[in-house]
């Protein structure tokens, strides 16, 4: 049985509270207190995991995810394609070497031709009357060489009895030698002038197929020979077999040997290629462009190839170096070079210098600074450096021989 107190009675008549009135307020205040404690801790304790969750995350998107890939393996052959400019084998102006007026031409653009074929005929009236003045001038000094001989011999028969001069017979065997000089000069001029009238006739030097002709008929034909300016008549060229001109880069240059093979491919003719061979090269870098010039001969019996036509020509160089693939993406331009990113332990990434070599499109040929069991990344962060962390997002692809 529970006691209650009386509530006391002060001497001016007031009542006071006795215990019972003086616990229940505690309690009253300790729920309170148990209430704004809740409602802080409530507040505060979600505000802190936030945090701390927030650090997790903000550590987290720190790492960046990467995509690796591992390098392929590079042909053991390096193709290598380079623009080539095809020229005829033998390429020739054909001049007149006397001068006068076209006759008349037999040949025209397109027109195959022998060697020894006549091309044209001019009119040489000049060195025509020159001949025929010149076997007159033969003619006589034959006839003053004739009638020399014979007092040249009166005068030695005459000098065994004393009946002349030794004066006079050596004044008529010296005139007599000088005769015989001017027989020889003559002679000596109408071979000159028979040669000279010979050059009328143009004739093909070689077999090939005439690509131009800069006169006609009744043009003044010039030789150049008497300080005129002489102008071709035609334009020969061989194109049975054709020289193709191919500037090698200077890294290639090791390995375009003599006597390599090359495929000429054209645009006007897809799908179709020339077996041609390199025949030789110049031995020498060229300054300017640092490009070993080379010769690529390749046959054209049917003459679908044309000099003077772009060309672009393929080589199948011996690789002795290990090359390998990877994307274009992957290179990462510095001012100190080029680099590609790797991630050698799985979790940091490294930056290793390359070289490269042929540009593929979307890939690109490094020729040295890989193994080819490196995880490159495929598309690094412009900030990364070596060291930092990473996340590998995907596995290495396995590697495929191209």
């Amino acid at each position: 049985m529970t006691e209650h107190s009386e509530p006391a009675v002060t001497a001016e008549g007031q009542q006071v509270a006795g215990p019972r009135r003086t616990s229940h307020g505690i309690w009253v205040a300790v729920i309170v207190l148990i209430i704004v404690a809740a409602v802080v801790i409530a507040g505060i304790v979600p505000r802190l995991r936030a945090k701390a969750a927030l650090k997790v995350e903000t550590r987290d998107l720190a790492i960046p995810n990467v995509s690796i890939v591992q390098p392929k393996q590079g042909a053991p052959h390096q193709e290598l394609v380079l623009p080539g400019n095809m020229q005829a084998f033998t390429d020739a102006p054909i001049y007149a070497r006397t001068n006068g007026y076209l006759k008349k031409w037999y040949v025209d653009i397109g027109a195959h031709v022998k060697a020894g074929q006549l091309l044209a005929e001019i009119d040489t009236p000049e060195v025509d009357q020159q001949l025929q003045q010149a076997r007159a001038n033969l003619n006589t000094a034959q006839a003053n060489y004739r009638l020399s001989e014979i007092t040249a011999n009166r005068y030695q028969e005459l000098k065994n009895t004393d009946s002349v001069a030794k004066q006079d017979v050596d004044n008529a065997v010296g005139d007599f030698q000088a005769k015989a000089a001017m027989v020889a000069s003559a002679e000596y001029q109408v071979k000159y002038l028979q040669e000279l009238e010979s050059f009328k006739r143009i004739y093909a030097p070689f077999d090939g197929v005439i690509t131009a002709r800069n006169t006609d008929i009744g043009q003044l034909i010039v030789s150049g020979s008497s300080g005129g300016v002489a102008k071709s008549l035609f334009q020969i060229a061989a194109t049975r077999t054709l020289r193709v001109y191919v500037d090698v880069p200077q890294q290639y240059s090791q390995s375009a040997k003599d006597g390599l093979p090359a495929d000429l491919t054209l645009q006007e003719l897809p799908g179709r290629q020339f077996k041609g061979r390199i025949i030789r090269n110049a031995e020498a870098i060229t300054a300017s462009s640092r490009t070993l010039l080379i010769e690529v001969d390749v046959d054209n019996p049917t003459g679908e190839l044309l000099p003077g036509a772009y060309a672009e020509v393929h080589f199948k160089l011996p690789s002795d170096i290990p090359t390998f693939i990877v994307p274009v993406s992957a290179l990462i331009f510095r001012s100190e070079g080029l680099r590609v990113a790797t991630v050698p332990d799985g979790t940091h990434a490294a930056l290793v210098p390359i070289v490269l070599g042929r540009d593929f499109g979307n890939e690109v040929e490094v020729v040295s600074g890989l193994a080819g069991q490196e995880k490159v990344i495929t598309n690094p962060p412009d900030s990364i450096v070596s060291g930092e962390a990473v996340r590998i997002a995907q596995p290495a692809k396995s590697s495929s021989t191209k």
